[in-house]
């Protein structure tokens, strides 16, 4: 069996922890693994690392590179030149697979952001699913709803199968009373975005109903990688799958998900998967309380102090702070949007941003410079590029740099500097057995990380 991985998605409703190039499916809830390879090694059970492909926007192409090959390096990951929904990129995937692979196999579909722990149950679940997808239907993965949600969308059941039941219809997001009928009837489900079906009845279903999408399939061409053309990809239609084929299709089967899931939606779905203190809080990092209840209070670098407090979300990372009352943390995606409108960065990137070599901090900026430290992981090193608006100055704080300019090679140790020039060819290096840092100073009339043209790269970035 062959497995897809959705990974395109932005979490806004997380943030500040989530951002733009650097979402949800990339964090850590429990400082071990992010959901992303939390969701590979699930896959694992039923698919070899190969054919387990991710499909993701080109600007996380390389994040999500990195923290797949911790796990497995025989990974695949195609890039989305633009973003598109799912149904352009679960067909790209499928076209992907059909180009590469003799067999039509069973393929399970699943987002990389949803949290599952009783791996057991989710495994059985996925045996009944084959059950009906080699019968020739579309299975979704069902969850049996617990309260009245409002988040989700739903699916109606109609008669029993083999094992699960044929789809009567999708429907969307309800309202508070809609949501309270559906739990009563018995007859609904939570629509959790998992799917499951053999290739050529994907791509069947694709023809029939989605034909925008399906008829530019034939000009893609994973032959010598894993890369979507922009030409390709930009006529496809901006449209999710339910949209272009679940809510159309016939042959759609549903088996309820015996495991639990949670797709972590918000500060409030984080709160209630995490254990609590005594008093009903779940706090993270360096936080001082007195007289706070039921609350999830999370600092990633300062002292949070907190006191006399209920039912509230706070969040604090190097570069923001958040808060709002628990039953409102739906609304942090509004905030999110406020954010972006008027274009704060905070909405784009962390202060320290993980790169396949290792990770920099910006520290300050102002009109004209820029100062970062950078750490440069043992053998690891920064591509061969030049920068055509500004120049940079290397101090060695810990560790020895091999640095190339210009063609020449220089041993920096500890204390020493260098001085890089505008439009100098040069790479940072670290091919010793300790970590290296240095602080950097970028000086000129546009600093920006699109200001890097890059000549030869290790890790696929030139």
């Amino acid at each position: 069996m062959k497995s897809i991985i959705l990974a395109g998605g932005s979490g806004s409703r997380l943030w500040p922890l989530s951002r733009d190039e650097y979402p949800k499916q990339l964090l850590s809830f429990d400082e071990k693994e992010s959901l992303l390879q939390k969701t590979f090694n699930r896959l694992c059970t039923f698919s070899k690392p190969s054919e387990i492909v991710t499909i993701t926007n080109v600007k996380h192409y390389q994040n999500i590179k990195l923290q797949l090959n911790k796990i497995d390096k025989g990974n695949v990951v195609i890039g989305e030149p633009l973003g598109k929904n799912t149904a352009p990129a679960i067909a790209s995937t499928l076209e992907y697979f059909r180009q590469n692979s003799a067999d039509d196999d069973i393929v399970l579909i699943v987002p990389s952001d949803h949290l599952i722990k009783n791996i057991e149950d989710f495994n059985k679940t996925v045996e009944q699913g084959k059950i009906l997808a080699g019968l020739g239907y579309v299975v979704t993965f069902g969850i049996k709803p617990r309260y009245p949600e409002t988040g989700y969308g739903y699916i109606k059941i109609d008669k029993s199968l083999t094992t699960g039941f044929k789809v009567e219809k999708f429907v969307e997001k309800p309202d508070i009373e809609t949501a309270k009928k559906y739990l009563a009837s018995g007859e609904y489900f939570w629509n959790g975005g998992i799917f499951m079906g053999k290739i050529s009845t994907f791509l069947s279903e694709f023809k029939k109903y989605a034909t925008d999408t399906y008829n530019n399939l034939s000009e893609l061409d994973f032959s010598s990688d894993s890369k979507i053309k922009y030409s390709v990809y930009e006529k496809m239609p901006s449209i999710s799958i339910d949209y272009a084929v679940m809510e159309k299709s016939d042959k759609i089967a549903l088996v309820e998900l015996l495991s639990d899931w949670n797709d972590l939606g918000s500060w409030q779905s984080i709160y209630n998967v995490k254990d609590k203190d005594e008093n009903g809080n779940v706090i993270t990092g360096k936080v001082v309380t007195d007289n706070v209840k039921n609350s999830l209070i999370y600092s990633q670098k300062e002292v949070v102090a907190v006191s006399g407090l209920e039912n509230i979300i706070l969040v604090e990372t190097e570069d923001a702070i958040m808060a709002c009352k628990m039953d409102e943390s739906q609304s942090v995606k509004k905030l999110y949007e406020k954010l972006k409108a008027i274009e704060s960065d905070t909405t784009k990137l962390h202060k320290t941003v993980f790169r396949p070599w290792g990770y920099y901090t910006c520290m300050n900026q102002g009109e004209g410079y820029l100062t970062k430290t950078i750490c440069v992981l043992p053998k690891q090193k920064l591509s061969v590029q030049s920068h055509n608006h500004r120049s940079e100055h290397w101090v060695v704080l810990e560790g020895e740099a091999l640095v190339l300019l210009d063609g020449k090679e220089y041993n920096i140790k500890s204390g020493e500097s260098i001085d890089i020039p505008i439009q100098a060819k040069h790479s940072l290096q670290n091919p010793y057995d300790k970590e290296l840092k240095i602080l950097e100073v970028q000086k000129g009339n546009y600093i920006s990380e699109d200001d890097i043209i890059r000549y030869e790269d290790c890790y696929g970035r030139a």
